[in-house]
């Protein structure tokens, strides 16, 4: 599972803003489930952040939402964030020069289950 959090920056609140995601990274990565994040900024436009985090599954995301240094450190971070989806499923992968594989969503095809 991969969650994108968008962020404008202005340059002038861009240490403090790095900070503060450092701090909400590292509290995110000491979470079961965490596979990997990065704190990445636009080179077009060096306002624009995204702290990009990869998990095991949607339950070891949301169960990380719930532990104290996440609410501390990441929950008022992520509550900057624009507003827009930011947790994605994964349909297809690839290794570098492997085959595509294709994944069952987790989705239910059936809103009432």
């Amino acid at each position: 599972m991969l969650v994108t959090n968008r962020f404008v920056v202005d340059e002038d609140a861009a240490a403090s803003f790095t900070e503060r995601a450092h701090a909400a990274l590292a509290a995110l990565a000491a979470r079961p489930g965490y596979q990997r994040g990065q704190l990445v900024r636009a080179l077009e436009d060096p306002r624009q952040w995204s702290l990009v985090t990869e998990w095991e599954s949607v339950g070891t995301y949301r169960r990380a939402l719930g532990a104290f240094d996440v609410k501390i450190y990441a929950t008022p971070l992520l509550a900057e964030s624009l507003d827009e989806p930011s947790a994605f499923e994964a349909l297809a992968t690839a290794e570098p020069g492997g085959q595509v594989e294709v994944a069952v969503s987790d989705r239910a095809t059936d809103p009432s289950r």
